[in-house]
């Protein structure tokens, strides 16, 4: 067991200062006091967390955890993400998937280096497919991939209005969601379509036409890379009031038609958007090609794990966005959006997952499934191979 004492709970919502029990991966209890001699009667840890304010641990809902990249030839290829690079940048939980590449990469090193993760202790899950249609599956189609295979809780990252997509037709992306969101409902999972944005006109033109033709919802597909440009962004701002709007959190900009995703989430509010339609995630491990206006390739970004969290702290501190909002962003909202029911919220019976912030929101502690990762700010648990 361990007591988190005095700390200030957002859980999202602020509930004021409380004790924090946890013991078997979950939170017990969240009281007003919990007496700490039981805990240390049964061998239990006290962690003094006055001053400090309890969060739930980010979700990170967009990371090619087994590589990625290749855009720009072999020795583009991105390396798999680190245990450490996950706790730095307070993520406890990833979504792990394919990208452009699913040609010479493949969904069983995706599907492994998840199992790798959660034997490393933190929560992980991964999209079937990939850029492709027909997409690469596991076993042989999508909803049994996703009704079947635990870990596999959508489909995704299919490409639209991008010169790598495949150049998908109506009926094909119809399908594709129909099947993802029946292997969904068998699995008892989110069965939901992760698309990437292309640079194009008229970006979410099949997903409009998708849903006035059937009866598919805009809540069946998760649009990510949303800031890419501003014609995209500027689309999003409408789509947004029925769908749900994935920005990316750019460790910088692709250049300067990029929108900032801590401005964007501000924008996307003013615009009316829900604040439940609204997430970030990092692109983490992904690469980043920047392409001339010949379509050349000039160099090749990365995403950072860190980038939501820094996302995070840019809507607390510079836009003063109440942190029960910002957290909804990085936490909340991808979790019931993705049917993560253990996550995203500090309640009793819950999933452990917790970061305490000091008053500058830095991770001071961190807790995965009800471990002890970070301790007085520095990372104490690293992944089997590293340093």
């Amino acid at each position: 067991m361990i007591l988190l004492k005095n700390c200030e709970v957002f859980a999202p919502e602020p509930v004021g200062k409380k004790d924090i029990l946890l013991g078997g991966g979950i939170i017990l209890a969240i009281e007003n006091e919990i007496s700490s001699s039981e805990v240390t009667r049964f061998g239990g840890e006290i962690i003094q967390a006055g001053g400090l304010r309890a969060v739930p641990g980010l979700i990170d809902g967009h990371v090619h955890i087994a590589g990625s990249g290749g855009e720009g030839g072999p020795a583009t290829r991105t390396p798999e993400l680190q245990l450490s690079q996950m706790l730095k940048g307070g993520v406890t939980t990833v979504i792990g998937l394919l990208g452009t590449d699913g040609f010479t990469r493949n969904l069983e090193a995706v599907l492994m280096k998840v199992k790798g993760l959660r034997a490393e202790g933190v929560s992980a899950w991964m999209m079937t497919g990939a850029y492709q249609i027909p997409t690469p599956t596991l076993l042989g189609d999508v909803g049994r991939d996703i009704s079947l295979i635990e870990e596999i809780i959508g489909v995704g990252e299919i490409a639209l209005s991008d010169h790598r997509s495949s150049e998908p037709t109506l009926n094909e992306l119809i399908r594709l969601a129909v099947h993802a969101r029946i292997g969904g409902m068998l699995g008892n999972k989110a069965g939901i379509v992760n698309v990437h944005m292309g640079d194009r006109e008229n970006p979410f033109r099949l997903i409009n036409e998708a849903v006035a033709t059937t009866d598919l919802h805009f809540t069946q597909f998760l649009p990510t890379h949303c800031n890419r440009n501003k014609h995209i962004f500027n689309e999003a701002k409408k789509y947004g009031i029925n769908g749900y709007i994935d920005l990316t959190s750019y460790p910088g900009t692709l250049g300067r038609n990029s929108v900032n995703a801590a401005d964007g989430v501000m924008e996307l509010l003013a615009a009316g958007v829900p604040l439940e339609h609204i997430t970030t995630t990092s692109d983490g491990c992904g690469s980043m090609p920047i392409f001339d206006e010949n379509g050349k390739f000039v160099k090749m970004g990365i995403g950072t794990p860190d980038a939501i969290y820094n996302t995070f702290k840019i809507l607390v501190n510079k836009h003063k966005l109440p942190w029960e909002q910002a957290l909804k962003v990085v936490s909340t909202n991808p979790a019931n959006i993705y049917k993560l029911h253990g996550k995203g919220v500090l309640h009793p019976g819950k999933d452990a997952d917790i970061i305490l912030l000091d008053a500058n929101t830095e991770i001071q502690f961190l807790l995965a499934n009800g471990t002890l990762m970070v301790k007085n700010g520095h990372p104490i648990k690293k992944g089997t191979f590293e340093n």
